[in-house]
């Protein structure tokens, strides 16, 4: 009987932790974040992004990783939290297209 009742708990507390994970992960955002940033170097590496304009799409990709910071640190990151980071997301996404795009150089 004393090992039904451990294993029982042992698995409530899997649970709970197994739970609490999920709820925090953000494989989409991190995902999208590597490759915005892999964007943003490329754009470095080739000249079509200048040191000004590189160095404020990182502070764009700055505020993001603050966002999803925020959204993780009470342990569950809600769908509002998450559209407002795809929102911010995609506003970065654009601008960094634009800045690749508008034929300043180094």
């Amino acid at each position: 009987m004393n090992t039904t009742i451990r294993t029982l708990i042992a698995s409530a507390i899997a649970a709970i932790s197994l739970s609490a994970i999920a709820q925090t992960a953000t494989p989409n955002i991190d995902q999208r974040q590597a490759n915005q940033q892999s964007r943003i170097d490329q754009g470095k590496a080739s000249g079509t992004l200048s040191k000004r304009e590189a160095a404020r799409m990182e502070a764009g990709q700055a505020k993001v990783a603050g966002m999803k910071a925020g959204a993780k640190a009470d342990g569950k990151v809600t769908r509002a939290e998450r559209k407002a980071i795809q929102k911010e997301q995609n506003k970065q996404s654009r601008r960094i297209k634009t800045q690749k795009t508008d034929g300043n150089k180094k």
